[in-house]
């Protein structure tokens, strides 16, 4: 599938902590470079700067308190299918954490190296 003008994708969203590992190594920078080596469209890491999730533990960054298991959350856009096929990697992979999905229209979509339409 083409990513195009108007086109209908999903987009994929993952709520985890920043301490969380897999493989040797933050679950953040793990999914990342899994959608990578699958081909997906690509995909974005937000770090939070406060949260909570199923346990209602704060995590927060401030002066006075710094915590070191910060909100991350990893977005990726692809096609249904694409999709679909990941959602039972993660769930073997995410131990603790939420995933959402949501439908999405993409705008558009290009590098740098192209030019516009």
């Amino acid at each position: 599938m083409k990513l195009g003008k108007n086109a209908q994708a999903v987009l994929l969203r993952i709520y985890i902590g920043e301490s969380d590992r897999y493989g040797g190594k933050p679950l953040y920078r793990y999914l990342v470079e899994l959608f990578r080596k699958e081909g997906f469209y690509g995909a974005t890491v937000l770090r939070g700067i406060t949260g909570f999730g199923k346990t209602s533990r704060i995590h927060t960054h401030s002066i006075l308190r710094l915590s070191a298991d910060l909100p991350v959350i990893v977005e990726v856009v692809d096609s249904r299918e694409k999709i679909e096929e990941i959602k039972p990697v993660l769930e073997e992979i995410i131990v603790g954490g939420l995933v959402t999905e949501e439908e999405v229209t993409v705008c558009f979509y290009r590098g740098d190296d192209e030019e516009k339409e």
